[in-house]
C-alpha cells in the first residue's frame, strides 16, 4: 500500500489519503479487531461474531475463521478493487425509510435510481 495505517489511526495523514476508500476500510478493520482484541485482553470474549461488508471478514478473524494476516490481506485487496475496478460514477445514500416509501420518493428518477438494499424487517415498510 502506499500510505501508512500507523499515521491513518494516529490522525496523522493528509485529509484527501483520508477520504480514499482502500485507505478507509483497512483502517476500518484494524479497529475493529484491534478492539476486540483488547476486550479480550480484559477478558471479554464473544460466543458469537457478526459483521456487515469489512465488518464480516473482522468478524472472520475475531472468530478464528480467517488468520489476521489473510484477513488483512482480503481487506487490502477488496479495498484496493472497490477503489480501482468497481467504483463508477454513482453514489450512494443510507435513509431511515421503508422500502415502500423510499421507492415512492424515487419513482421521478425511474431507472436512474433504486433502492439496493434494505438492511431489516424493522427499518420500515411493507414487506413483499
Amino acid at each position: 500500500m502506499d500510505w501508512s495505517l500507523t499515521d491513518v489511526l494516529r490522525g496523522e495523514a493528509d485529509e484527501q489519503t483520508l477520504g480514499r476508500v482502500d485507505v478507509v476500510q483497512p483502517a476500518s478493520f484494524a479497529m475493529m479487531v484491534g478492539l476486540a482484541a483488547l476486550w479480550e485482553s480484559l477478558g471479554v470474549r464473544p460466543d458469537a461474531v457478526v459483521g456487515h461488508s469489512q465488518g464480516e471478514i473482522a468478524a472472520a478473524c475475531v472468530a478464528g475463521v480467517l488468520s489476521l494476516a489473510d484477513a488483512a490481506r482480503i481487506v487490502a485487496v477488496r479495498s484496493q478493487a472497490i477503489a480501482t475496478t468497481l467504483s463508477g460514477r454513482g453514489g450512494m445514500a443510507s435513509v431511515m425509510l421503508g422500502a415502500d416509501e423510499a421507492n415512492d420518493r424515487l419513482a421521478a428518477w425511474a431507472g436512474r435510481l433504486e433502492v439496493a438494499v434494505v438492511n431489516s424487517p424493522s427499518s420500515g415498510g411493507r414487506r413483499r
